[in-house]
This record gives structure tokens, sequence and C-alpha cells, in this order.
């Protein structure tokens, strides 16, 4: 059996939780007896296309390839590089005869790509792995009303059409009919989180479509634990993740300077994270000024690799999840997991799905700064809190263990389409 990965980016030039999920399941499940599999990237400027074509070697093995994307359309999720790109797609599908195609995200590719399988390979199955909330929401993907940053709990064209007054109603009708449309060829979905599927299915997908397994995690070697004396504090925090105003960086910031001074005592939050200077003007100067009210309380060491996590988690003792949006499945979490690190997190969407309070990890009410520093100044004044939570942390998936079960799905899928091709 042959397997096709298809992602919006390859993690060798983009780090982010999609990139690397499908990267890890390109791995485990070439690992599979009896499974080959092959691994397409999208990458964009400023890497240069090739002059023939869109598709091009990245030149680390004959089973990983990159195609070029430059002129996408962010509102329907559609290319507008029909003839060269899914030309060029469609020969590259013939060519190597996938058995099954697994999309994580179109972006830069364009929903137009699931059709092209459907035209090159005919009843093969197709799957597309669901990771955020993009084809149900315009606003990034976030589903929070724009205006005032509030969670959005349900979408139609007249809600969105309300957040986006300049584009209306109508125009959203259209945006979800041109991508369901398409979401109709696919055979099934599959989500690392129960929370993000059941939207999907409020939204109008079939509910015998969707399939939940967890992301796999390749963690590499387990950081050993911040050497400390018995009953000694445990009180090094650290956030690790990009710094946008989705990502809760102010909340956890702002949440620091409110611990009182008698409990923080020499804690410490480490923050790791980039693309800062990418953020809106705005943006950027209120976290530089959160920096520089918590003063010592803080440590930014900037962004880093992911082969860097593990020596990083040596100086942790807690990982912070404070995201506003909803979140899906932060491969924060797993490697937090991974690292036997409890974590606190906001108490929504896949975050509480994947955090147990009380027992792996404790939850705060999303958004509030006064809700987080009440949880910080409890795992500072209460060693026996952190020993206990660690003791109930259950290891996360590995990419083996999820190529396993995909291709188990997989497998399924094809036998399922196998007598419609046979009477073809």
């Amino acid at each position: 059996m042959k397997a096709l990965v298809v992602s919006h980016a390859h993690p060798a030039f983009s780090i982010g939780g999609a990139q690397v999920a499908s990267w890890n399941l390109y791995e485990g499940l070439g690992a599979q007896p009896g499974w080959e599999a092959h691994y397409l990237a999208g990458v964009a400027p400023p890497v240069v296309r090739h002059k023939a074509t869109p598709l091009m070697s990245l030149g680390r093995g004959p089973n990983e390839m990159l195609y070029h994307s430059s002129d996408f359309d962010w509102f329907h999720l559609g290319s507008k590089d029909l003839d060269d790109l899914m030309a060029h797609f469609e020969r590259y599908l013939r060519e190597l005869r996938p058995d099954v195609v697994n999309f994580h995200h179109v972006m830069g590719f364009g929903m137009q790509a699931i059709r092209a399988v459907r035209r090159a390979l005919g009843d093969v199955p197709i799957v597309y792995t669901l990771h955020e909330y993009l084809p149900i929401c315009a606003h990034h993907g976030q589903m929070i009303k724009p205006a005032t940053h509030a969670l959005c709990t349900k979408a139609s064209p007249s809600e969105c059409g309300m957040c986006f007054p300049e584009i209306g109603a109508g125009n959203m009708l259209r945006r979800e009919m041109f991508v369901k449309s398409f979401f109709n060829e696919v055979d099934a979905f599959v989500s690392p989180s129960h929370f993000l599927l059941s939207r999907f299915e409020q939204w109008g997908l079939p509910a015998e479509k969707l399939v939940m397994i967890e992301n796999g995690l390749d963690g590499g070697p387990i950081a050993p634990l911040r050497p400390a004396l018995p009953g000694a504090k445990r009180n090094r925090f650290a956030y690790f993740g990009q710094l946008n105003p989705f990502k809760g960086i102010k909340v956890l910031v702002e949440a620091v300077t409110r611990v009182p001074k008698e409990v923080w005592g020499d804690s410490i939050l480490y923050v790791y994270g980039g693309n800062l200077e990418h953020q809106p003007e705005t943006f950027q100067a209120q976290v530089k000024e959160l920096f520089r009210i918590a003063g010592g309380r803080i440590r930014f060491r900037g962004s880093y690799k992911s082969h860097e996590l593990p020596n990083l988690m040596r100086e942790v003792d807690w990982m912070i999840v404070p995201s506003t949006w909803w979140e899906n499945s932060p491969v924060v979490i797993q490697e937090a997991f991974h690292h036997g690190r409890p974590l606190i997190v906001s108490d929504i969407g896949g975050m509480a799905e994947k955090v147990r309070h009380g027992i792996d990890g404790l939850h705060f009410h999303v958004s509030s700064a006064e809700s987080l520093a009440e949880r910080m100044g409890e795992a500072i004044s209460d060693p026996a809190l952190w020993t206990r939570l660690r003791a109930g942390i259950r290891p996360p998936m590995t990419s083996l263990e999820a190529g396993r079960r995909h291709a188990e799905l997989f497998s399924k899928l094809a036998a399922r389409r196998a007598p419609m091709r046979e009477a073809v």
C-alpha cells in the first residue's frame, strides 16, 4: 500500500503543529509493514520556484517532494493557479499512483487539489486531517469575533456576515458552499481532538466520516527533571510557542505580575517564542511593555528549534498554554507530557480536553490573568501538587502508533472503495 501525505508546509522550512504532525505521520506510516509513504509539502517565497514546474525535490530522498505556490485565495481557500499547479499535481499523482491521499491543510494548494485527486486517480480514498477551523471561519480559522475578540460558538453565513459586514452574508454562504462542494469528495476527516470534530459535525460534515486519531509525537530523549531538594518549590514555568494575539502571551505576562511578591519569591517564567516582529505594531508595543513591567520575573529567550526542546526543558517544572482561542491539539501539550511536565492551560477547546484538571495539570479561566495568577500561586506554594500531577501523566502517542492507526483506517477505506473500482 502506498500513501501520499500532503502538507501545506515542510517542517524543514516552517515549524508549526500541523506540519510537524503531518511529518511524524509520514515517518510513522513508512515504518508500517507493507506500507510505503510519500510526502508532498508546500513552499513559497523566498524559496525560488523551479522554472519548468512548481514541483521540486527537497534533495533528502525520493519520497519527499515540494510544491511551490504563491497565488492563493485565502478567503475561499482556493488556488488561483489551476492551469499550472493543478496540472503538474495531477501528472505527479498519475506517476506515483498512491492507494490513499491524506491532506493536512490545503493552504497554498487550494481546495481544487481534492478534485484533482479524483480526476487523476478515480476512486482512491481521500482523507482530510483537520487541524483548526479554517474551512469554517474566515477569521484566520480562529473562531474569534474580530471586533470584540469574543469566542465564537457557532458559525453561520449570517453570523459571519455580521463579523465582516464588508463581505456580507451572501458571500459567506458562497464560501461555505464552495468549501463543502470539495469536502463532499472526502472519504474521512481525521482530527486529534473530539472537540474539533464536534464543531465540524455541527457545521454539517457527516458524523460517520469523522474519525479521532491523536497526532503522533517523536519527542526525542526525555529531559531529566530540574534538580531540587525534597519539598523544594517547583517554581520554574515556561511558555513555548508563537507570540501572536491568539496565543495568550499578554494574559500570561499580566498573570505573572499579579502573583504577590511573597508568593512569587525566586520563581521564573521562561518565554520561548518568535514572530513578535511580524505582529501588529500595537500588539508588539503592549507585549514589550508587559515584559518591562514584569521585569526580573521573566526570562525572554526568543525562538527555538524542535531539536533544542529536550535541553531547554531541563530547567522547566511547569508548561503553560494560555491560548485565548479554542485550539485543537497543541503539540506543546504532547511535548510537555513526553518530558513529564504538568501543564496549566486555558479551560476551553482541545486544551481542556487534553489536560485533565487535577490529574495531570490545571485549568484556569480563559483570558483571565487573575485566574491564571491564582493557579500559578498554587503551583508555587504546594510542591506536593506538582508531584501528584506528574504522577498522573500518560505518555503521548508515538508517531509509530499514529502511523499504525492511520494505516488501519486507510486500509478500511481502500477496501470499501475496491468494489466501486471493480464495478467501473
